[in-house]
C-alpha cells in the first residue's frame, strides 16, 4: 500500500537537538495524529515532510522509495503539501487567483477557463461546508475561509497527503467542526493526513492513530486512536500523570463583596468590535470573558489597555475614572496585558529573551538607563515559579523557544512590574497540556494574591476551569455575568449565539407576543434553575420573573408550577394570575435546544394550545438549530 514513512529523523538547530530519532508512518485514507508537549519537535518534523527543512540523518520513503527533498517545491511535487495556522495567501487576489497560485510558476500558457473548472470541482470536492466564491478577495474572506483556500491549494496541486499543522488555533467551534468534515471527506477519498494539535478533543473526535514525540524522539507510533484515554495519551506526551488540571480539586472560590472592585467597567464603547460591554472584577477575582471569535473579547480588554480608544462608556479602577490613552499609561497605573498574538504584539524576535523579558520594565521606566539591575532578584524567581531555565535567557532570538515557552516568557514580563489587574487574552493557545496546566497554576496563585484577573478565551471548557465568574460578549454586547459552577458548555454556547443568529429566534418571538399578547421567552431549566436566553413583551402582567440574560432558581420565578412540571396545554400559576405554555425545542438532529415559552395575564380561551405549539416549534427549532450551529454547538 502507498505509504509516506519517515525513521529515525534527527535535527539540531545550533546547540537545540529538536529531533533525536523521529518517525512516523502514515498511510492513504486515514488522519494521523502527531502530538507531543511544546518542544517534542511536531513543528519540525512537519517542516522536514514538507520539505522546508533538511534533516540531520534518518530516511524519508514514499510508496517504498528513498526520496530526499532539497527544498518545498520537491516536497509538492511528491504530492505533499502542508496547511498552517497562519496562511500565506495574497490578500488582494481572488479565491481562485490563489488556488492557482502555484501555477503560475510552471512553463506555458495560463488557461483561465481551465483553471476554473478545476477550481470549481475542487470546491465541489469540500462539500457545501466550503461555500466559498472564487471571484472574491481573499481579504474579504474569515480565517476559516482562508484556511479553506490553503487546502484547495494543496488539492489543486494533485497533494496525497497534507499536514495540518494546528489548523483549529484561530478558528471558532463551527469553524473547526466544518473543517473535521471537510477533513473526513478528503480521507474517505484516499488522501493521507497528518493532524498536529494541542487539544485532546479534537484528536480523539478526527484522528485514526497517533505518534507521540517526547523531547525530539518516538514514544509511540501508529497507536490507534480508540485504544487510548485521555489520560494514557498525556501520560505518554509528557511522561507523568496530570489530573486536574484546572486546579478544580482545590474547590471553587467564592470571592466576598468584602474585597475592592478594582475594574469597573459600565456600557463601554469601541467601534465596530465593542457596543456595550459592562463587568465588574474583585480583588483575587479571575473573570472570564466568553464567547465567539468576532464577538468582541479581545478589543475589549485591548480598549482598557489603551491599544483602542474608548467613543463611549467609562472605565473606573480602584474606584477612580480611568482612561489610558496609551498601553504605557496602563502599564504605570498597575495593568498588565498578556496579547493573544504571541508573535505579532508581544514578542522582538531579534531581541534575547533577556530583552524580551524586560520590555514593559522599559515601558514603565522613567529615568536614565536601562535599569535592569532592578529586576534580577525579581526575575529569578518568575522563571523559578515557571520553571523556565535561567541559561537561555542569553538566547539571541526568541523564536528558538518553543510556542509554550515563549508563552512562559511572555507571562513572566506581565509579571514582572506586580500588576493589580492582569488581563490575559487566549494564554494557553498554541501550548500542550502540561504547560497549560503550569499556566492555570500560576494564575490560581496570582489571583490568590490579590491580582484582579480578566481572561478571554474561546475554550468553554476552560474559561469554565479557571473562572470565578463568567461574562459572556456577543457581538460586541455582554449578554450576562454568572458565577462559572452555575453553567456548562452548552449554556455558554446559547448565551455566546451570534446576535445576527439569536435575531432569528427574537424574531420568532416577537411574532409569537404580536399574536398572543403576554411575554414570550427562550429558557433551559436545570438544575433548580431557569437560564433565560432571550425575553419579548412589555405586559407586566404576564411577567414570568426572570429577564434575558437571567439565571434565578426555579422557585423564585412566577411561574414555577408550569416550569417543574410542563404538560402539552396551558398551565396557571399558584395565584391563577397567569396561564403558560411550554414548547420542548430540538435540533435536526434531535439534540435539546431547551424550552420556549409564552406566558399570559389571561385564560387562554380559544387558543389550540396543540396548534401553537406545532407552530412555535417549527418555527422555532429551525431558527435555533441555525443559530446554535453558528455558535459552534454542534447539535
Amino acid at each position: 500500500m502507498t505509504s509516506l514513512e519517515l525513521s529515525d529523523i534527527w535535527k539540531a538547530f545550533g546547540a537545540t537537538q529538536a529531533l533525536a530519532g523521529a518517525a512516523i508512518v502514515v498511510k492513504p485514507g486515514e488522519v494521523h495524529a502527531l502530538v507531543g508537549a511544546n518542544g517534542a519537535g511536531k513543528s519540525t518534523l512537519s517542516r522536514i515532510i514538507s520539505g522546508q527543512v533538511r534533516p540531520d540523518r534518518g530516511s524519508i520513503t514514499l510508496d517504498g522509495n528513498p526520496i530526499r527533498f532539497g527544498r518545498a517545491r520537491d516536497a509538492i511535487l511528491h504530492g505533499i503539501c502542508i496547511v498552517t495556522q497562519e496562511t500565506s495567501l495574497a490578500p488582494d487576489l481572488s479565491v481562485l487567483e490563489n488556488i492557482m497560485l502555484p501555477h503560475l510558476a510552471l512553463p506555458g500558457r495560463l488557461r483561465w477557463r481551465r483553471l476554473r473548472e478545476k477550481g470549481q470541482a475542487l470546491v465541489g470536492e469540500l462539500g457545501k461546508e466550503a461555500g466559498l466564491d472564487l471571484d472574491a478577495p481573499v481579504s474579504n474572506l474569515s480565517i476559516g475561509q482562508r484556511q479553506l483556500v490553503e487546502i484547495l491549494k494543496a488539492l489543486a496541486l494533485d497533494s496525497r497527503f497534507i499536514i495540518f499543522d494546528e489548523p483549529t488555533a484561530p478558528l471558532s467551534p463551527h469553524e473547526a467542526e466544518r473543517l473535521f468534515a471537510i477533513m473526513r471527506r478528503l480521507a474517505a477519498r484516499g488522501r493521507g493526513l497528518i493532524f498536529v494539535s494541542h487539544r485532546l478533543e479534537e484528536i480523539f473526535t478526527i484522528a485514526d492513530r497517533v505518534t507521540v514525540l517526547r523531547e525530539g524522539k518516538l514514544v509511540e507510533g501508529n497507536l490507534a486512536i480508540g485504544s487510548l484515554s485521555q489520560g494514557e495519551l498525556v501520560r505518554l506526551m509528557v511522561g507523568r500523570d496530570l489530573q486536574d488540571i484546572y486546579g478544580r480539586n482545590a474547590g471553587r472560590r467564592a470571592i466576598p463583596d468584602s474585597h475592592p472592585v478594582v475594574l469597573r467597567v459600565r456600557n463601554l464603547a469601541s467601534p465596530p468590535m465593542v457596543r456595550d460591554v459592562s463587568f465588574e472584577v474583585r480583588a483575587g477575582e479571575v473573570l472570564g470573558l466568553a464567547g465567539l471569535v468576532g464577538a468582541g473579547r479581545s478589543e475589549t480588554i485591548e480598549t482598557i489597555f489603551g491599544l483602542r480608544r474608548a467613543t463611549a462608556g467609562s472605565v473606573e479602577l480602584d474606584g477612580k475614572a480611568f482612561a489610558a490613552r496609551s498601553s504605557r499609561e496602563a502599564i504605570r497605573a498597575g495593568i498588565g496585558l498578556i496579547p493573544e498574538d504571541r508573535r505579532g504584539q508581544a514578542i522582538v524576535p531579534d531581541f534575547s529573551v533577556r530583552e524580551n523579558l524586560l520590555l514593559a520594565h522599559l515601558g514603565a521606566r522613567s529615568g536614565v538607563g536601562l535599569g535592569y539591575a532592578s529586576r534580577t532578584a525579581a526575575i529569578r524567581d518568575l522563571l523559578a515559579l515557571l520553571d523556565l531555565p535561567e541559561r537561555r535567557l542569553l538566547d539571541a532570538n526568541m523564536l528558538t523557544f518553543s510556542g509554550g515557552m515563549q508563552q512562559k516568557v511572555i507571562m513572566a514580563r506581565g509579571l514582572l512590574l506586580s500588576p493589580r489587574l492582569l488581563l490575559l487574552d487566549e494564554p494557553t493557545r498554541g501550548v500542550d497540556i502540561a504547560t497549560r496546566s503550569s499556566i492555570y497554576a500560576l494564575l490560581r496563585r496570582i489571583a490568590g494574591e490579590g491580582v484582579a484577573c480578566v481572561v478571554v478565551s474561546s475554550d468553554f471548557e476552560e474559561i469554565l476551569g479557571i473562572s470565578d465568574r463568567i461574562t459572556v460578549l456577543s457581538d460586541g454586547v455582554s449578554v450576562t455575568t454568572l458565577p462559572s459552577h452555575l453553567v456548562d458548555v452548552e449554556k455558554l454556547a446559547m448565551f455566546a449565539a451570534p446576535r445576527t443568529s439569536a435575531e432569528k429566534t427574537h424574531t420568532v418571538l416577537s411574532d409569537l407576543v404580536a399574536r398572543q399578547g403576554g411575554m414570550a421567552y427562550w429558557v433551559i431549566v436545570d438544575a433548580g434553575r431557569v437560564f433565560c436566553f432571550d425575553r419579548v413583551g412589555t405586559d407586566a402582567a404576564a411577567d414570568p420573573g426572570f429577564a434575558a440574560g437571567g439565571f434565578p432558581l426555579l422557585a423564585e420565578t412566577s411561574i414555577a408550577a408550569a416550569l417543574a412540571n410542563p404538560s402539552a396545554g396551558f398551565v396557571p400559576s399558584a395565584d391563577g394570575a397567569r396561564w403558560t405554555l411550554l414548547v420542548p425545542v430540538s435540533g435536526q438532529r434531535g439534540h435539546s435546544f431547551g424550552t420556549v415559552g409564552l406566558t399570559l395575564a389571561r385564560p387562554p380561551d380559544g387558543i389550540d394550545a396543540a396548534a401553537l405549539s406545532g407552530s412555535i416549534a417549527g418555527s422555532l427549532n429551525e431558527a435555533i438549530d441555525h443559530g446554535m450551529t453558528g455558535a459552534g454547538y454542534a447539535a
